[in-house]
Protein backbone atom coordinates (compact mmCIF):
# COMPACT_ATOMS: atom_id res chain seq x y z
CA UNK A 1 0.00 0.00 0.00
CA UNK A 2 1.55 3.45 -0.91
CA UNK A 3 0.39 6.40 1.13
CA UNK A 4 -0.70 8.32 -2.02
CA UNK A 5 -4.19 5.97 -1.34
CA UNK A 6 -4.65 8.09 1.76
CA UNK A 7 -6.67 10.91 1.40
CA UNK A 8 -4.58 14.19 2.42
CA UNK A 9 -6.27 14.37 5.69
CA UNK A 10 -5.36 10.77 6.77
CA UNK A 11 -1.63 11.37 5.14
CA UNK A 12 -1.52 14.30 7.03
CA UNK A 13 -2.71 13.19 10.40
CA UNK A 14 -0.27 10.09 10.42
CA UNK A 15 2.71 12.66 9.66
CA UNK A 16 1.32 14.76 12.62
CA UNK A 17 0.88 11.82 14.85
CA UNK A 18 4.85 10.51 13.89
CA UNK A 19 6.15 14.13 14.37
CA UNK A 20 4.69 14.79 18.21
CA UNK A 21 5.48 11.11 19.24
CA UNK A 22 9.17 11.69 17.84
CA UNK A 23 9.28 15.49 19.72
CA UNK A 24 8.60 13.72 23.18
CA UNK A 25 10.95 11.48 23.00
CA UNK A 26 13.60 13.49 21.89
CA UNK A 27 12.60 16.19 24.09
CA UNK A 28 12.69 13.57 27.09
CA UNK A 29 16.26 11.71 25.80
CA UNK A 30 17.59 15.60 25.81
CA UNK A 31 16.22 16.43 29.42
CA UNK A 32 17.70 13.19 30.42
CA UNK A 33 21.16 13.63 28.82
CA UNK A 34 21.62 17.68 29.81
CA UNK A 35 20.62 16.76 33.66
CA UNK A 36 23.37 15.01 35.67
CA UNK A 37 21.43 14.29 38.38
CA UNK A 38 19.17 12.26 36.61
CA UNK A 39 19.32 8.49 36.71
CA UNK A 40 16.35 5.58 36.09
CA UNK A 41 17.71 4.12 39.82
CA UNK A 42 14.59 5.60 41.64
CA UNK A 43 11.53 4.61 38.77
CA UNK A 44 13.09 1.25 38.67
CA UNK A 45 13.56 0.14 42.04
CA UNK A 46 9.83 1.37 42.58
CA UNK A 47 9.11 -0.87 39.82
CA UNK A 48 5.75 -2.75 41.34
CA UNK A 49 5.44 -5.43 38.40
CA UNK A 50 8.43 -8.08 37.35
CA UNK A 51 10.08 -6.37 40.35
CA UNK A 52 13.32 -9.08 40.59
CA UNK A 53 14.02 -8.02 36.72
CA UNK A 54 13.61 -4.05 37.49
CA UNK A 55 16.23 -4.33 40.73
CA UNK A 56 18.75 -6.79 38.94
CA UNK A 57 18.79 -3.87 35.79
CA UNK A 58 18.95 -1.03 38.64
CA UNK A 59 21.78 -2.27 40.29
CA UNK A 60 25.16 -0.35 40.31
CA UNK A 61 27.21 -2.56 38.06
CA UNK A 62 24.06 -2.23 35.77
CA UNK A 63 22.37 1.17 36.40
CA UNK A 64 25.02 3.56 34.10
CA UNK A 65 24.42 0.95 31.15
CA UNK A 66 20.88 0.98 31.59
CA UNK A 67 20.59 4.86 32.31
CA UNK A 68 22.92 5.24 28.45
CA UNK A 69 20.83 2.91 26.45
CA UNK A 70 17.97 4.71 27.88
CA UNK A 71 18.92 7.83 26.80
CA UNK A 72 20.72 7.02 23.60
CA UNK A 73 17.04 5.33 22.64
CA UNK A 74 15.09 7.88 23.40
CA UNK A 75 17.06 10.22 21.32
CA UNK A 76 17.13 7.84 18.68
CA UNK A 77 13.64 6.99 18.49
CA UNK A 78 12.67 10.65 18.61
CA UNK A 79 15.40 11.55 15.48
CA UNK A 80 14.03 8.72 13.41
CA UNK A 81 10.45 9.75 14.05
CA UNK A 82 10.75 13.48 13.75
CA UNK A 83 12.97 13.66 10.29
CA UNK A 84 11.09 10.68 9.13
CA UNK A 85 14.54 7.99 8.69
CA UNK A 86 13.95 4.72 9.73
CA UNK A 87 10.73 5.06 10.78
CA UNK A 88 10.20 1.23 11.24
CA UNK A 89 13.03 1.12 13.47
CA UNK A 90 11.92 3.91 15.69
CA UNK A 91 8.61 2.73 16.04
CA UNK A 92 10.17 -1.07 17.31
CA UNK A 93 12.74 1.21 19.26
CA UNK A 94 9.83 3.42 21.01
CA UNK A 95 7.91 0.30 21.84
CA UNK A 96 10.14 -1.61 23.61
CA UNK A 97 11.03 1.18 25.52
CA UNK A 98 7.22 1.99 26.29
CA UNK A 99 6.43 -1.61 26.99
CA UNK A 100 9.66 -1.40 29.74
CA UNK A 101 8.19 1.88 31.04
CA UNK A 102 4.54 0.34 31.28
CA UNK A 103 5.70 -2.63 32.70
CA UNK A 104 7.55 -1.30 35.22
CA UNK A 105 4.49 0.35 37.03
CA UNK A 106 1.50 -0.77 35.22
CA UNK A 107 -1.95 0.53 35.89
CA UNK A 108 -3.15 -2.77 37.34
CA UNK A 109 -5.78 -3.36 40.20
CA UNK A 110 -4.48 -3.96 43.75
CA UNK A 111 -0.67 -2.98 42.57
CA UNK A 112 0.85 -0.24 43.97
CA UNK A 113 0.78 3.19 41.64
CA UNK A 114 4.15 4.36 40.73
CA UNK A 115 5.22 7.75 39.37
CA UNK A 116 2.77 8.85 37.33
CA UNK A 117 0.78 12.04 36.78
CA UNK A 118 -2.80 10.79 37.74
CA UNK A 119 -5.18 8.08 38.39
CA UNK A 120 -5.08 5.06 35.77
CA UNK A 121 -6.71 1.57 35.14
CA UNK A 122 -4.77 -0.49 33.15
CA UNK A 123 -4.42 2.02 30.50
CA UNK A 124 -2.06 4.85 31.04
CA UNK A 125 -0.22 7.52 28.63
CA UNK A 126 2.79 4.66 27.85
CA UNK A 127 0.15 2.04 26.67
CA UNK A 128 -1.45 4.95 24.40
CA UNK A 129 1.92 6.01 22.77
CA UNK A 130 2.74 2.44 22.29
CA UNK A 131 -0.40 1.84 20.55
CA UNK A 132 -0.04 4.81 18.34
CA UNK A 133 3.62 3.42 17.63
CA UNK A 134 1.72 0.10 16.31
CA UNK A 135 -0.32 1.93 14.21
CA UNK A 136 2.94 4.33 12.79
CA UNK A 137 4.40 0.86 12.09
CA UNK A 138 1.95 -0.67 10.57
CA UNK A 139 1.09 2.31 7.55
CA UNK A 140 3.97 3.23 5.29
CA UNK A 141 4.13 6.73 6.52
CA UNK A 142 7.93 7.36 4.65
CA UNK A 143 6.53 7.78 1.56
CA UNK A 144 5.43 11.36 2.17
CA UNK A 145 7.13 13.40 4.29
CA UNK A 146 10.82 12.90 5.52
CA UNK A 147 14.48 11.67 4.52
CA UNK A 148 13.50 8.03 3.92
CA UNK A 149 11.32 8.98 1.51
CA UNK A 150 14.49 10.21 -0.81
CA UNK A 151 16.32 7.17 -0.13
CA UNK A 152 12.99 4.86 -0.94
CA UNK A 153 12.58 7.71 -4.25
CA UNK A 154 16.01 6.72 -5.47
CA UNK A 155 16.06 2.63 -4.77
CA UNK A 156 12.57 3.06 -7.15
CA UNK A 157 14.29 5.08 -9.56
CA UNK A 158 17.22 2.68 -10.08
CA UNK A 159 15.06 -0.47 -10.50
CA UNK A 160 13.13 1.10 -13.22
CA UNK A 161 15.78 3.00 -14.51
Amino acid sequence: MKSNEFSSGQNNSLILLRILIGWHFLYEGVLKLYNPAWTSKGYLLSASFFKPFFVWISGDSMIGVVDTLNIVGLIAVGVGLLVGFKIKWASVGGILLLAMYYLAHPPFPGLEQGPAEGSYWIVNKNLIELAALLVLYQFPVYTSFGIERFFNRKKAESVTG
